[in-house]
């Protein structure tokens, strides 16, 4: 399993997509959860899914994104922010490889890589327990820390000039360029927002332009 750190915005998904697209598993699915945007409630059943009748609303079955994920890459993004009490539950079916949909007592096989993601200080979280050891160490076989867009200066504007031509090819823009004071700014700049930041002003700005 790979564990990618590093700040907010910084591209820990795209990273996690372009790991999974070098990989074999390139033609199953990439499969994609967000601990921290997910209410802690609605987890256990997004993760490992639910048979209906399971609770009140559950009107028909449905896969979790392990199930969905079979054969592929299963990105658990923010991690550090899952409950504590349903750690144990991932740290079972990363060891067993067997998942259980909420109201089922059947297992269910599953083969997935696991790439993980966080911006928080796991290490101190861990101390103060909030997040389990032995948890930890099952999705942090390969950690991997991204280094902030500030320190990879010499990616801004290949960044932005992707950026740039996605947009123009989206809205079927005439031709744009960036002038040589906007690439000294970009360059310049702290990005404490990081790539997701750039992407956002060259969004702005272009729909500005345009």
């Amino acid at each position: 399993s790979i564990l990618l750190l590093g700040e907010s915005g910084v591209g820990k998904e795209l990273f996690a997509k372009t790991i999974h697209n070098n990989s074999p598993r390139k033609d199953k699915p990439f499969v994609a959860i967000n601990m921290a945007a997910i209410p802690e409630n609605l987890i256990e059943s997004e993760l490992f899914g639910f048979e209906k009748g399971a609770f009140t609303d559950a009107f028909e079955t449905k896969m979790g994104k392990f199930e969905s994920a079979n054969g592929g890459t299963l990105f658990l993004d923010e991690i550090a922010e899952m409950p504590f009490h349903l750690q144990a539950k991932l740290l079972r079916a990363l060891q067993e490889k067997i998942i259980y949909r909420l109201g089922s007592t059947k297992g269910i096989s599953v083969d997935v890589r696991i790439i993980a993601a966080t911006n928080a200080d796991i290490k101190r979280k861990m101390e103060n327990q909030e997040f389990r050891e032995d948890l930890y160490y099952r999705v942090a076989t390969i950690p991997i820390h991204i280094p902030p867009l500030r320190e990879r200066k010499d990616e801004i504007i290949p960044i932005a000039q992707k950026c740039l031509e996605d947009i123009v090819e989206k809205y079927e823009f005439g031709p744009k360029a960036f002038s040589e004071e906007a690439k000294k700014k970009m360059i310049e700049y702290h990005w404490p927002g990081n790539i997701r930041e750039l992407i956002a002003v060259v969004e702005r700005e272009i729909g500005r332009a345009s």
